[in-house]
């Protein structure tokens, strides 16, 4: 780190140029440590972007910091499958804990929140995914698995309704992340991408002319994303009008914060994202500016248990 800004920031070899620097097969014999941080220094370093340089404008910066790191070999440390309270009690609830804390610095609201200030339990919560694409993928299945239960409560059979998933419908911008549109294409529904205005941003007006255009084709409505800090641009989209839509459709409403969500930790931003407050559910990603490392995604929902009755799986 001390010389990371006097090294080029992107490299300069060529495809393929570490299959000739590499043995065939892995060595059956040891080597020495120094001959480890050699190859280290002479082999892998010159095929490495640098991006916590501050020459590096390639993308936006995946951040690292020093405690970041020491939490990181604590981790691994620990070496903890926590798929479960009792698989590790400590993990699950610190999880729980600085997600909370985390919502509280950037003002979410307390129904995204786990626990009240006086120790009574919500049914929101947070949660730490990979990446902003992953937190988006589990809230379009919980979306999802909502929407097919809506059919069965008014009297369909369970077939009826699984079937009905082909006609379901995503909303996304045309400047939204487009892991969010693969990821609907995954779950298998239809992603509806719907032109921005001339300020980049998705707005009322155009989510409710698409959502008439599917509602004749005999679409199902059940997902739409507003992203606060787009990819291209950094635009942020009718919050509080896709708000509105979504209530007025019941239809999931997510916020992309992954981008510009640290900035709420400063109450003057705050404003900027108005309307996500009334999400169902609200990402962001704390290696881009609060200076974790990657990968990390926060993940707020203000209902769990649709993420629970879809994701869950309860054996013996």
């Amino acid at each position: 780190y001390s010389e990371l800004n006097q090294i080029p920031s992107a490299s300069n070899i060529e495809p393929g140029y570490l299959y000739k620097l590499l043995l065939y097969e892995a060595p059956e014999e040891p080597e020495s440590f120094e001959d480890i941080k050699n190859d280290i220094s002479n082999k892998i370093m010159p095929g490495i972007t640098h991006w916590q340089s501050s020459n590096f404008f390639g993308y936006f910066q995946c951040n690292s910091s020093f405690p970041a790191m020491l939490g990181d070999m604590y981790s691994a440390m620990f070496n903890t499958i926590s798929f479960s309270w009792k698989s590790s009690p400590a993990t699950t609830e610190l999880e729980t804990i600085i997600l909370d804390w985390l919502g509280r610095l950037i003002g979410l609201g307390k129904r995204f929140l786990s626990i009240d200030k006086d120790g009574t339990a919500g049914v929101g919560g947070g949660i730490i995914q990979e990446t902003a694409s992953e937190a988006q993928l589990i809230v379009l299945v919980a979306a999802r698995k909502r929407m097919v239960a809506h059919p069965k409560s008014q009297g369909a059979g369970d077939e009826e309704a699984e079937s009905m998933q082909g006609k379901f419908v995503a909303y996304v911008s045309d400047q939204t992340h487009t892991a969010t549109k693969k990821d609907v294409k995954v779950i298998g529904c239809k992603p509806h991408i719907i032109n921005s205005d001339s300020n980049f941003r998705l707005i009322k007006a155009m989510l409710e002319a698409a959502i008439a255009e599917d509602k004749k084709a005999g679409l199902i409505l059940f997902f739409v994303c507003g992203t606060s800090g787009t990819t291209n641009t950094t635009a942020i989209d009718d919050l509080p009008g896709i708000a509105d839509v979504a209530k007025a459709e019941n239809i999931w409403f997510h916020v992309d914060a992954a981008y510009a969500g640290p900035a709420l930790s400063c109450p003057e931003f705050r404003p900027l994202a108005a309307g996500s407050e009334r999400a169902d559910s609200f990402n962001f990603n704390p290696y881009k500016w609060m200076l974790a490392n990657f990968d990390c995604s926060a993940l707020w929902v203000t209902d769990c248990t649709h993420l629970v009755s879809a994701l869950s799986v309860n054996q013996e």
